[in-house]
């Protein structure tokens, strides 16, 4: 295994860890939140769950990236990175969205222990978003000016990055089923 894919899978194994930190933080104080805004009072599921799908299918366009970079398609690939960065920033407009409207509501990360551990959480998550989307526009940008070819280390770096992006993709369903859904239950 290349140094870069063993970077980068621990990188994701540690994450995991501090993301599952995070989760446990939000599903132990959810059940208490002080008084003030809850998940269900102030969370708006359906529209989150929109631009979620944003998100969603940034990890079908990376796919689709990689397997055109594997065949040699090169044009195709950075076609598709680029498709993948325009969803994966839509998600972070929509994140930014939501935020305001909180703000709006008076809802802020010293409001109570449900508002900490929510914008702590989906800040966080939003934060690997905006790494991730950094790590495809450089790529993008190797790819449209030459510089990365189909060599075995060209090769190693775009799936290091990919991996990271699904990585960000599967925290999310996790913490869209544990902050959003459970919300409406």
């Amino acid at each position: 295994m290349s140094r870069a894919k063993l970077g980068i899978i621990l990188f994701v194994i540690s994450e995991t860890t501090f993301f599952g930190l995070l989760v446990t933080s939000y599903i132990y104080f959810h059940g208490d939140p002080g008084g003030g805004p809850t998940a269900a009072n102030s969370l708006n599921a359906l529209r989150t769950g929109l631009f979620s799908i944003l998100l969603f299918s940034s990890s079908g366009t990376m796919v689709m990236a990689a397997r055109s970079y594997r065949k040699g398609r090169l044009k195709g690939a950075l076609g598709w990175l680029c498709i993948t960065i325009v969803l994966g920033g839509g998600f972070l407009v929509g994140q930014a969205l939501e935020y305001a409207d909180l703000f709006a509501k008076g809802v802020v990360i010293n409001r109570n222990l449900f508002a900490t551990t929510f914008f702590t959480l989906t800040g966080f998550h939003g934060l690997h978003v905006l790494i991730g989307l950094i790590a495809l526009a450089i790529l993008t940008g190797l790819l449209a000016g030459g510089k990365v070819g189909a060599g075995a280390r060209d090769s190693d770096a775009f799936e290091a990055v990919g991996i990271y992006w699904h990585f960000v993709d599967a925290v999310w369903v996790l913490i869209f089923s544990v902050v959003y859904l459970w919300a409406v239950l």
